[in-house]
């Protein structure tokens, strides 16, 4: 907006107003950007000063009710106390708040109930993981390679190479893998190609579908170990021209990963071995 020149009315008031004061202490030249600036640093404070972060607190009574029955049952959560005091109660409390005030536990001290690492150690020979990692070829063509592997033997038990993965696509995959297997659990994180339908898929092929959490990668940490390794001693050194090409390369990869590489975890061992191998 352009601006207007002042009129002879203004001229004579900013006139006597110079008689009040020394308008030359007064008079700041700023640009408009400082001014924005500077309003909205006082309204954050503003802000800041009217409102009151977290939630109210929760009477004592309800306070030292959640301990009473957390101590009392070590067994119980956040979620069962919180439907607990709902249900018998009436009291309304969110599972977060309950979290809050429940007693902390000794550090070193596990839970009583079963760790992930646990569950995963226990079952590892029934469980299998599945996940997807990218490949770029050198014409600059991104491919997308599907793993499975097996928790209890390390052995790698499928792959695969595609331009487009789709929902249909992973769950051929995983049909032509695990048709003949005896396993009861498949791993995978919440990646949206993974969906409902697919899921439901599995499940008719009598195994259990076990969700990582997001942004854990530690909870399906064979798999993304595997997919490290991958990279480390086959991609990185090897830059694939095309699909087949990238494809040729990963069979040759993975028979020497099921027959050939030792694995620590396996005390150490290969986990497909086709014959003992002696030398003295």
């Amino acid at each position: 907006m352009k601006p207007r020149r002042i009129d002879a009315a203004t001229r004579v008031s900013s006139a006597s107003l110079t008689r009040l004061c020394d308008w030359r202490s007064c008079l700041m030249v700023v640009r408009p950007e400082t001014v924005i600036r500077w309003h909205r640093a006082g309204w954050r404070l503003l802000w800041r000063y009217k409102s009151k972060p977290g939630r109210p607190p929760i009477p004592l009574e309800l306070r030292q009710l959640i301990r009473r029955l957390a101590a009392e049952n070590p067994l119980w959560g956040e979620e069962r106390i919180a439907n607990e005091l709902l249900l018998k109660l009436g009291l309304r409390v969110s599972p977060r708040t309950v979290r809050k005030y429940m007693p902390k536990r000794p550090p070193g001290r596990p839970s009583d109930d079963q760790r992930w690492s646990t569950f995963l150690r226990n079952h590892a020979q029934e469980i299998v993981a599945c996940d997807f990692f990218v490949s770029v070829t050198a014409t600059f063509r991104l491919f997308y390679v599907f793993v499975l592997i097996e928790h209890g033997s390390r052995r790698l038990l499928h792959f695969n190479v595609t331009p487009h993965p789709t929902a249909a696509w992973t769950l051929q995959q995983l049909r032509e893998a695990l048709g003949d297997g005896d396993f009861r659990y498949l791993l995978h994180d919440c990646d949206s190609i993974f969906t409902r339908r697919l899921d439901e898929s599995i499940k008719n092929l009598g195994m259990t579908v076990l969700k990582s959490p997001p942004h854990s990668p530690k909870a399906d940490a064979i798999c993304e170990r595997l997919i490290g390794t991958i990279r480390r001693e086959c991609l990185d050194w090897l830059i694939p021209l095309s699909e087949s090409h990238l494809r040729s390369m990963l069979k040759l990869w993975v028979t020497h990963y099921n027959r050939a590489r030792p694995h620590m975890a396996l005390s150490p061992g290969v986990p497909d071995p086709l014959r003992k191998r002696y030398y003295v």
